[in-house]
């Protein structure tokens, strides 16, 4: 970065291939989003590196998911090779340096990082039916499970959480269809075999506590640098609907928990969603419109969202047309498919009358792009043919022991290492049915004065739920059978007190269950 705010891409070439000028991205419109695209091996992983070397030397948090590894490299030193020299050279780099970047570790599976889990209430159901690939049917279903969760005030932690929910509204299928609608039984058994897959595919890894607090991606170093938090995904690329699901849970936190900050100087974060065309595969078409909706809207937060993928067709025109700043490596012509791709990536950029663009894209040489950004008041920079400079940390993955190096000196050191299971859906529930069990079994031994008559006329028509009593039943709603005191007793002092601040409680806590935009929980 140099003294006006601006982040150097590369340099630019003349059409006899002779030094045109410098090519920067200015860091206040860093937050108006990004895309990096190119055929596998045109050098976007190096670009994705210098991009999130320079913001954080400009002083801006940097979230990225590592593929194949090669981006842990960013934590160490890189090394004076001769290609790396070279380009430096023919760029104008005069005060090209190496070093190391601060980085913080993340893995879902804990092995290669720090973990990360958020919980089943915070995912929300349209995450949740997207990860599992639910059926209209069975989204329904999912709803009612998050509204009866929300109204019971069963805490949804984990996947067991999630399937006593389900085993509850299975056996109480007929009571809870009248208030919510049908609930079939048969949706609910393919929810919970879905569940199983998840489970199998490593998801209960995900679901837990300790939550990742969105402040520990948004750390800066001693010395004034963005961390770098690098996700660890070569396995989790493995099940790439949770690779995108996580990521865009992720995205939707950022924008739930992050106030209004309008057109800041520099971005409060910029985040690189690796291969993005995963994020839109398949996904429903409320899904996409969701997307769109939080990348325009997340700007005001300070976040820049910069999407990587091979081919500019795989991001959804209502998406591209917020990515403000553009770096299109080499595409390749040889299907229809493809010919369209590169016509595609043409048409986004403003011309460029020294050379045809399309042409251009088809030619260019490994660590070498296109490139456009915004300058002035917004506008798009005419396109230039760049070679792209080279990082300054080390290109390709650390070893085993120096990533544990880097881990065992994480700032989050032991903040994520360990799980927690604290009463949730499967204790509470668990409780009540032992307690409906003992419940039968007393009735059972009792004499018929000992059992409560059925509801009649001096019952109240509040909310309930089956096995969960009514909010004015005496013992917390336990759900237990009272017997019937046969008069009018009138309320004391204290139990008037008692019910009132038990109401008002109760009116609080419904109303802090708030769901955001992508249906996960308002903290």
């Amino acid at each position: 970065m140099d003294d006006t705010g601006k982040l150097f891409i590369g340099g630019s070439r003349k059409p006899d291939d002779s030094l045109n000028k410098a090519e920067y991205l200015e860091l206040k419109f860093g937050n108006r989003h990004g895309l990096i695209t190119g055929a596998t091996g045109t050098g976007k992983t190096v670009t994705l590196q210098i991009l999130a070397e320079a913001f954080s030397k400009a002083g801006v948090p940097v979230f990225a998911a590592d593929i194949k590894g090669d981006l842990s490299g960013i934590a160490a030193k890189g090394e004076p090779k001769d290609f790396l020299l070279k380009r430096a050279e023919q760029i104008g780099l005069a005060d090209y340096q190496f070093e190391q970047f601060p980085v913080i570790f993340w893995d879902l599976f804990g092995e290669k990082g720090h973990r990360v889990r958020t919980t089943i209430a915070e995912m929300g159901p349209l995450l949740l039916s997207r990860l599992m690939d639910a059926s209209e049917p069975q989204e329904g279903v999912i709803n009612i499970a998050f509204k009866i969760a929300d109204k019971a005030g069963l805490p949804l932690l984990d996947l067991k959480d999630f399937a006593s929910l389900l085993n509850y509204m299975a056996e109480n299928s007929g009571e809870l269809s009248s208030q919510f609608g049908l609930i079939s039984k048969t949706s609910v058994a393919s929810i919970q075999r879905a569940l199983l897959v998840l489970e199998q595919q490593g998801a209960e890894h995900f679901f837990g506590e300790p939550a990742l607090k969105i402040t520990d991606i948004m750390r800066t170093s001693n010395n004034g640098y963005g961390q770098i938090s690098v996700l660890a995904a070569d396995k989790l690329m493995m099940n790439p609907r949770l690779y995108a699901t996580f990521l865009l849970w992720l995205l939707s936190e950022l924008f739930e928990e992050l106030p209004e900050v309008g057109d800041p100087d520099k971005p409060k974060l910029v985040f690189f969603f690796d291969e993005a065309h995963l994020l839109f595969n398949d996904a429903p078409k409320v899904l996409t419109e969701r997307v769109e909706q939080v990348v325009r809207l997340i700007r005001s937060k300070g976040v820049g969202v910069y999407f990587v993928t091979q081919n500019p067709l795989d991001v959804p025109e209502t998406v591209l047309a917020q990515l403000g700043n553009r770096v299109q490596h080499a595409l390749r012509a040889y299907t229809p498919r493809e010919q369209k791709a590169v016509r595609t990536a043409a048409d986004t950029f403003r011309p460029n009358p020294a050379f045809d663009c399309a042409e251009a894209i088809t030619n260019l040489g490994t660590g070498e792009a296109l490139v456009s950004t915004l300058e002035g008041k917004g506008a798009p920079s005419m396109v230039e043919r760049t070679l792209i400079r080279p990082p300054s940390g080390r290109i390709g993955a650390l070893t085993d022991q120096e990533r544990q190096a880097v881990i065992d000196r994480s700032p989050v050191l032991g903040l994520y290492d360990e799980d927690l299971d604290r009463e949730s859906a499967f204790e509470i529930l668990a409780a009540r049915a032992k307690q409906a069990a003992d419940a039968a079994a007393a009735k059972k031994a009792q004499d018929e004065l000992q059992t409560a008559p059925p509801g009649g006329s001096g019952e109240t028509g509040g909310w309930t739920l089956p096995g969960f009593g009514t909010g004015d039943d005496e013992g917390g709603g336990r759900g237990r059978a009272q017997p019937r005191r046969s008069g009018y007793q009138r309320e004391t002092v204290v139990e008037a007190a008692m019910k009132s601040v038990a109401r008002t409680v109760a009116t609080q806590v419904g109303r802090a269950l708030v769901r955001g935009i992508l249906g996960s929980l308002k903290r």
